[in-house]
């Protein structure tokens, strides 16, 4: 019985308790602070090589997760919610787009090649590099390619 109670405190212990709201819109605020920082040092460094601040702001988030900064119960529920609102979020782009139809007429077929090309170009990229991170992993970490045996482990 008393084995029991303690495995009962310890997974208490060890479960994962979400950052109150306040505290995760914070960590956004920060991140995306920093990134509105870096992009107009680049504009101002750079001015033919501009960085949007969401772009840097992803990696700047990826890189806190990762390095384990800030953890993924602090952001998971207002990212949640936020991603719940993409739609939203997108609806003034939508309505700028048929605003330009004319445009849209014009140069339709232009933007059609470029949508292709750049889908062509993109899954190659992704395809190249995901070779590179295996190799990688196979011949600089010693490690097996397949990522599935190491779940199974855990």
């Amino acid at each position: 019985m008393a084995a029991n109670n303690k495995s009962n405190n310890e997974s208490a212990t060890t479960e994962k308790t979400a950052a109150p709201i306040l505290i995760q819109i914070g960590i956004y605020a920060t991140i995306l602070f920093i990134s509105w920082l870096i992009s107009e040092f680049f504009v101002k460094t750079f001015p033919k090589f501009p960085l949007p601040t969401p772009v840097i702001g992803l990696v700047l988030l990826y890189l806190a997760l990762t390095f384990k900064i800030v953890k993924v119960e602090w952001v998971d529920s207002f990212g949640g919610f936020m991603i719940s609102l993409i739609g939203f979020l997108f609806v003034p782009s939508g309505v700028q787009l048929a605003g330009t139809l004319g445009i849209l007429q014009n140069e339709g077929w232009k933007l059609i090649i470029v949508i292709i090309l750049s889908t062509i170009v993109l899954l190659v990229v992704v395809a190249y590099t995901t070779r590179l991170f295996i190799w990688m992993r196979v011949h600089l970490f010693h490690r097996d390619a397949d990522v599935d045996s190491e779940d199974q482990n855990k």
